[in-house]
């Protein structure tokens, strides 16, 4: 799972962000029979070539009752007991319960559904919950004793488990989808089904206990035997059904216009589904290997980006599979949703949001960090509740790591080496619970730093040894640090795993210095990615008009001239005030690597206004009346202002009033002029800060796009004229 805020922007360039605006029904048929996945499919096949004898198989048999949003259900559950203990019960996940309530839904989309809310009016609250239901557990057709409580079925067996032994359990089940957006939800044209049958839970004999956690409300508990499912699932004919494993489909004999899409899934971590009558399916098929995109066609040419996603899939699950092991599946699926800010793994299918028109699948990393957890969730699992890094953590390696070898340096190993988070003490080895709100710094940028150290520590060809036999002891399995551990110890050497020992376990472990960037390097790395964020911010909108005050950066950044014009007549105070406000913008410019030149008194101003700022970007800071500058151009300014709605000689007359606007350059179309300006002598002391904040984010790439604003006296917006930017909300959500 990857919260990402925009696709093309680091989470590090997302904390200077945040930092620069300071300073996502009938019931189904009663029989219960295990059915045998069809012996010649292509991928009973492909998984046999490694595939002990499961210990969890599944048949289920499922219904969707579309108008009403529920799914009767029947599941028939093999379990082998293959530990060393006799058992007395069996425990199941039933994790469709966590949207019983909003105090235990998954907190993560929660700023999505309060938007949901708000453009659904007539949905009440109880609309965006669920839940599953269990009416009957039955083992040799006799009933067993069950309770279903805090996400966990326990079933009581009439016989006890002994070790080696297997039995068979069928359990019938409803439940209802919530609206909305969850794991398991529906909105618009999609249902997102993960989580919506009874699953078995891991049992650990060490301490001769189930797994019977609930699922976390702050982050991830997807805990898993690789398992075997057929899984038929009963729809609507016009439905796109999207499931991992080998899709056939027939047409339903009893219920005309209805269709039951069947899957068969060998050796697989979970099942999931994605279901909408508008999906359209793009398949393209290389060297035995069939990568199926299912998206929504609602813009022109989605196609070409959806062969590129495609294009890029298979690049990376090469790359994956000749670092690591070879991916042992036949397909890999891909589904579009409505889901934002948020990407999520399942196995052998992965969740993204929608494409947008300048999307850029060579260089989305969130969707490579989810082909990535194909190899660390899917193949090789782990307690994601317990140590997520395992999974979290190589699978954001492995994403700068696919990005290095594509040549993609912003995304690629300086990304690693330019992050600083020491100052989090934080272990990377902590659990959910303990990371608590700070799982991307704790489990994925201090993860991948502590394997990207071992990585230089040991050289690429060892560490790529190590990766192979780690995958080889571990896939289909479920890993643990401590055999992570062992591992390392086994192919690198004792020193390599206590250095990694150290650093998963040292609450301020830091990236060692010989393999951080430079000053020089750091400061051309960080002007290359705001050079990046901004173009790719801005093209967010289609016809985005020119003045917009965030262009101004962009336009620098791309190598434009920018001059600084400070207002040379004020009095003390206002040139204290300007200095201040000068000194914070000069900070952002300095952090982006920009350079500038700042002019504060009238003769070089005279000198330069026809030539030099003829050709220049400019910021004017200060009250009107008295900067040089617009006083020279107030003529032309006044006649662009127009062009924004802005009445200009209207507002710099209102006593007491402060603000910015942005017009295209009297003497220059192809730049800007930008005027933080103030009516009087000067801004009233308790409106200073307030100004300096509202200048910084006008200035910024992942807040909405300015064209001019005008505060009240204590510096808050009073009105304003701005575009919507589609990333802010997530931004603002970090």
């Amino acid at each position: 799972m990857k919260k990402t805020a925009f696709n093309t922007v680091s989470q590090k360039t997302l904390a200077f962000s945040l930092a620069f605006t300071l300073a996502a029904c009938p019931l189904a048929s009663a029989g219960h029979v295990l059915a045998a996945p069809a012996a010649a499919s292509a991928d009973s096949v492909v998984a046999a070539q490694t595939h002990d004898q499961a210990r969890v198989a599944y048949g289920i048999d499922a219904r969707l009752d579309e108008k009403n949003m529920r799914i009767q259900g029947s599941e028939t559950v093999t379990y082998r007991n293959t530990s060393k203990d006799t058992l007395r019960k069996i425990v199941f996940h039933t994790f469709a319960d966590a949207n019983r309530s909003k105090a235990t839904q998954t907190s993560m989309f929660e700023q999505n559904n309060e938007e949901i809310q708000k453009e659904n009016p007539q949905k009440k609250p109880e609309d965006f919950l669920g839940g599953i239901y269990i009416r009957s557990a039955a083992a040799d057709g006799q009933s067993l004793v069950f309770s279903n409580s805090n996400q966990a079925l326990t079933v009581e067996l009439k016989q006890e488990l002994k070790p080696g032994e297997a039995m068979t359990v069928e359990i019938g089940f409803e439940v209802k989808i919530p609206f909305g957006m969850q794991r398991l939800s529906y909105y618009k044209d999609i249902i997102n089904g993960a989580h919506w049958f009874p699953v078995m839970s891991v049992y650990d004999e060490n301490k001769h206990e189930w797994d019977n956690k609930p699922y976390s409300k702050t982050f991830e508990t997807d805990y898993y035997d690789s398992s075997d499912f057929e899984v038929r699932i009963n729809v609507p004919e016009d439905y796109q059904v999207l499931m991992p494993g080998t899709i056939t489909t027939q047409a339903d004999p009893k219920e005309p216009g209805r269709k039951v899409v069947t899957a068969v899934a060998d050796n697989t971590r979970e099942h999931v589904f994605f279901a909408s009558p508008n999906y359209k399916v793009e398949s393209v098929t290389r060297d035995g290997l069939t990568i199926e995109y299912y998206y929504f066609d609602n813009m022109p040419d989605k196609k070409k980006l959806v062969d590129e996603y495609i294009d890029t899939a298979f690049k990376a699950i090469q790359f994956f599979s000749e670092k690591y092991g070879k991916y042992p599946y036949p397909e890999f699926r891909i589904a579009e949703s409505y889901v934002e800010g948020v990407a999520v793994e399942f196995a052998r299918v992965i969740q993204m949001g929608q494409i947008r028109p300048n999307s850029d699948p060579a260089h989305d990393t969130t969707f490579v960090h989810e082909i990535a957890h194909q190899w660390f969730h899917a193949l090789i699992g782990n307690d994601s509740e317990k140590e997520s890094f395992l999974d979290e953590g190589f699978a954001d390696f492995s994403m700068v790591y696919f990005a290095e070898k594509q040549g993609d340096e912003l995304n690629g190993f300086k990304s690693i080496q330019i992050d600083d988070w020491s100052y989090l003490d934080k272990p990377i080895a902590s659990n959910n619970t303990e990371a608590g709100g700070e799982a991307n710094p704790v489990f994925y940028k201090k993860g991948r730093q502590a394997i990207y150290q071992l990585y230089r520590m040991v050289g690429e060809d060892k560490f790529d040894a190590f990766m192979k036999e780690y995958f080889k002891r571990y896939a289909h399995k479920n890993a643990t640090i401590s055999g992570l551990l062992h591992t390392i110890q086994d192919t690198l050497g004792e020193e390599a795993r206590k250095e990694m020992d150290k650093a998963l376990h040292d609450p301020q472990f830091a990236l060692k210095p010989e393999y951080r960037l430079s000053e020089a390097e750091e400061a051309a790395y960080w002007r290359e990615q705001f050079k990046t964020s901004y173009r790719s911010s801005l093209s967010q909108i289609p016809n985005l008009p020119a003045e917009t005050m965030s262009r101004i950066m962009d336009k620098a950044l791309q190598g434009e001239p920018l001059t600084i014009v400070m207002s040379d007549q004020a009095g003390s105070k206002a040139k204290k005030q300007q200095q201040t406000i000068l000194t914070q913008l000069e900070g952002t410019l300095g952090i982006m690597g920009i350079p500038y030149e700042v002019i504060s008194d009238r003769q070089t101003l005279k000198k330069k206004l026809e030539k030099e700022l003829g050709t220049s970007n400019i910021i004017a800071i200060g009250s009107a009346k008295i900067n040089g500058l617009i006083q020279a151009l107030k003529p032309g300014i006044m006649q662009k202002s127009k062009a924004i709605g802005f009445d200009w000689k209207s507002r710099m007359n209102q006593t007491a009033s402060s603000g910015a606007y942005v017009v295209k350059h009297p003497y220059n179309q192809n730049r800007l002029l930008l005027h933080f300006f103030w009516n009087g002598d000067a801004l009233s002391d308790n409106a200073v800060e307030p100004f300096a904040e509202q200048m910084l984010k006008a200035l910024n790439f992942s807040t909405d796009f300015y064209q001019y604003y005008v505060l009240n006296k204590t510096g808050q917006v009073a009105t304003d004229k701005k575009i919507a930017n589609p990333i802010a909300k997530f931004f603002g959500e970090e």
